[in-house]
């Protein structure tokens, strides 16, 4: 299942961030990583991802910098800024409190880990 247009608007810059936060990545092996861990639900073309890194580092939450691949390639490593990880943990409360309260109006069920109905 994917999602929406204006769900993944909201949900892809902050999963991308918390991949970021736990360690460097670049942009091929961020698409990989959130369509395996999601399930495909996050699952993002390259045309997506991108413009969305452009923007998260004009907005100096994320930063970039070249390193060499282990192959020998240049890759552009993405990093999480200061800034970035304020704005993470700002969407991370966000998020739960927005699970909180579909929970409580039964779109989800159970705790507020957000268990689908």
């Amino acid at each position: 299942m994917k999602l929406e247009r204006e769900l993944m608007r909201g949900a892809g810059p902050t999963a991308v961030l918390k991949l970021l936060s736990t360690q460097s990545m670049y942009g091929y092996q961020l698409v990989e990583t959130l369509a395996k861990k999601s399930d495909g639900v996050l699952a993002m073309g390259q045309s997506t991802l991108y413009p969305m890194l452009y923007n998260l580092e004009s907005k100096d939450l994320i930063e970039a910098e070249w390193q060499s691949a282990p192959n020998g390639r240049d890759r552009k490593y993405y990093n999480l800024t200061t800034k970035g990880k304020k704005k993470l943990k700002a969407d991370l409360e966000a998020w739960k409190e927005l699970t909180k309260a579909m929970t409580s109006i039964g779109v989800l069920q159970g705790n507020a880990t957000g268990a689908l109905a």
